[in-house]
This record gives C-alpha cells, structure tokens and sequence, in this order.
C-alpha cells in the first residue's frame, strides 16, 4: 500500500556533510509525523528526528545542532540535512511515516534503510 524509498547515504570523512531523502509513494491519503531513525551494528534502533505534518520537529540530543530534518508536503518526502558527521552517526538510517491511506486505514511505514558512514 504504502513505499518509502530512502537515497543518499553513502561514506564521508568527520566533520563532513550528507543529505538524506525519502519519498513516499502508494494508495496515500495523507501523512503525519515522518521521521528518521538509525541502527548502528550491535545496537537498538534509535529516533533521530521527526517533523509534523505541520512543521514541529524533534531532535535527539545527540544530533541537535548538527542534523536538520524537512519536509515537502507536496512531495510526500521528507529530508535529514546531516552536518558536523562523527564516527558515532555511522549506522543504517531508517525513514519512517504514519500514513494513512485511501481506505482511511493508519499504516506507519518503514524504508529499506540506507547505510550512512563517517570514516576518515
């Protein structure tokens, strides 16, 4: 019913930059909250950031400051504009949305992941 299509992960020194997208697709009728999380090896998967359908985000303390989460409505996609990258941002990241979809039925979605990592 609902596909979320995560791009732009991929390898970067400390101190570098990267942008994820996500992008919905499917039977939708609207979205909620969208958000990004991550899974490093050995450990549980953890909120990064998440934004409202109106705009209100929230952050984990460890990516305040450095990580920027958006939206594009119109677009169904969400963004993480990710900055000031340490090693300890290396892991899978995950886009996630509660959709609800034509049916009116609430699905919250998972993507397939996209490995980001911060290696000198």
């Amino acid at each position: 019913q609902v596909q979320l299509v995560e791009s732009g992960g991929g390898l970067v020194q400390p101190g570098g930059s990267l942008r994820l997208s996500c992008a919905a697709s499917g039977s939708i009728f609207s979205i909620g909250i969208m958000g990004w999380y991550r899974q490093a090896p050995g450990k549980e998967r953890e909120l990064v950031a998440r934004i409202s359908s109106s705009g209100s985000t929230t952050y984990a303390d460890s990516v305040k400051g450095r990580f920027t989460i958006s939206r594009d409505n119109a677009e169904n996609t969400v963004y993480l504009q990710m900055n000031s990258l340490q090693f300890e941002d290396t892991a899978v990241y995950y886009c996630n949305a509660d959709v609800r979809v034509v049916t009116r039925a609430l699905v919250n979605a998972w993507g397939q992941g996209t490995q980001v990592t911060v290696s000198s």
